[in-house]
């Protein structure tokens, strides 16, 4: 698995990358996450593609290094984790969490924020199982705010 730039080569592609249907009211989908980069670009937006072999698998997107300020967490804010519904369940989530921990560890990065929509099928077991915990903050759409703290995961 690796983590590839988006180019005009492979962004339909990357486009392609759906989660499943009742999972769709938690994550927005690959085209509206290039949507709010271009909208965002203070939240200093870093995105990728996700492969295994020659096509994609799934995309993360991140804010990357920023200054937080009352409409953008940070540094580091974990904005947008996908894989695609067809290779659910098969590590590809922790896995793309794996790579972007060790890029963040090399920035000198101590902790990594990400957010959840609350409700039936949400990812929050799968955020909480990695090591993210609640900060205790709900942000101005209602999503809980979770930290992982970069220094006690292995």
């Amino acid at each position: 698995m690796r983590l590839v730039e988006v180019t005009d080569a492979n962004r339909d592609a990357v486009i392609a990358v759906r989660v499943h249907p009742a999972q769709e009211r938690f994550v927005a989908s690959v085209e509206k996450s290039f949507q709010h980069a271009e909208e965002s670009p203070d939240a200093n937006p870093w995105f990728r593609a996700v492969y295994d072999g020659d096509g994609p698998v799934g995309f993360v997107m991140l804010s990357w290094n920023v200054t937080p300020q009352p409409d953008i967490r940070g540094p580091y804010f974990l904005w947008r984790l996908l894989v695609d519904a067809k290779l659910q369940g098969r590590g590809y989530g922790s896995a793309i969490l794996n790579e972007v921990v060790a890029l963040l560890r090399a920035e000198g990065a101590t902790e990594l924020l990400t957010s959840y929509v609350p409700g039936e099928g949400s990812p929050e077991p799968f955020y909480r199982g990695y090591g993210f915990l609640p900060t205790g903050e709900v942000d101005e759409d209602g999503e809980i705010i979770l930290k992982l703290d970069l220094s006690a995961r292995p």
